[in-house]
């Protein structure tokens, strides 16, 4: 079992939900990430998502474009950002962490050489936003063979026989695009957001993570009421964007935030 599989079922035993912020690698600068990520997990992330900063990050809105392009003006690469994991593991020998990115940076290194390299480090899972279905039997099984997570994007507009078959490949979690569009893009509906989670769980027997949409706590809580994980990341980089001139001041704020996310959802159980 995962260290990701491992958390998400000790939460169910629990009846709790999984907290899963996001924030991308290198921003404001590569000295920082490792600290932030220690912030988060401090103010209660289960499982973090760190993501690789990319030149073309067409998933993304305005407010994690401009973190990708703060952190690949620092240098930040594949490699550093895998070096994060490692540095983080020192310390953290718990908490799932997953890569969220694009295919090129992947492609570029070698699918096996990537996955040998992030395994090593103590990466647990890997969410390539723009690996469509058809392209999974190319690169999951060298995942797989790493002992790494592979997590698939649904999105509102994604038949059944897509849900189906990215759960075939998938492990780990599903993580279910909210809304349509790029992320942090408009108001959530969270009751169509829960009317798709449980047509999801119809076809897919995996746990649901819900992201793009997610601000405050009230919305988090109300989409944790649905799903088996809250993901929270464009709310989160806004805050480091606020405060890149003064970092120091950045991981009590991360925790600060996540904290008031985590005792909403804690509110439920």
């Amino acid at each position: 079992m995962s260290r990701i599989q491992s958390v998400l079922q000790g939460l169910k035993q629990q009846n709790r939900r999984a907290l899963i912020p996001y924030i991308t690698a290198g921003d404001p600068h590569p000295r920082h990430t490792v600290e932030l990520m220690h912030a988060l997990v401090s103010g209660g992330a289960d499982i973090l998502e760190l993501g690789v900063p990319f030149s073309d990050p067409m998933a993304d809105g305005p407010v994690i474009q401009l973190a990708c392009e703060r952190a690949l003006a620092h240098g930040t690469s594949l490699w550093q950002v895998i070096d994060m994991v490692a540095e983080f593991r020192k310390t953290d020998r718990d908490t799932p962490v997953v890569l969220m990115g694009y295919l090129n940076p992947i492609h570029a290194r070698g699918v096996e050489a990537f996955a040998k390299r992030a395994s090593e480090a103590g990466v647990d899972g890997v969410l390539i936003v723009d690996l469509a279905v058809e392209e999974a039997a190319e690169f999951v099984p060298a995942l797989r063979a790493a002992g790494l997570d592979a997590i698939f994007l649904l999105a509102p507009t994604s038949p059944e026989a897509r849900v189906r078959a990215a759960a075939e490949f998938a492990s780990g979690y599903l993580y279910y695009v909210s809304l349509k569009g790029v992320t942090g893009a408009a108001q959530l509906d969270t009751v169509a957001v829960g009317q798709r989670v449980a047509q999801i769980r119809a076809w897919a027997d995996l746990p649901i993570a819900v992201g793009f949409g997610v601000r405050d706590a009230a919305t988090a809580a109300a989409v944790a009421a649905v799903a088996d994980g809250v993901i929270v990341g464009s709310a989160l980089v806004a805050e480091i964007a606020a405060g890149a001139d003064r970092p120091d001041t950045l991981p009590a704020i991360l925790h600060d935030k996540l904290a008031g996310l985590r005792a909403a959802l804690d509110q439920l159980t």
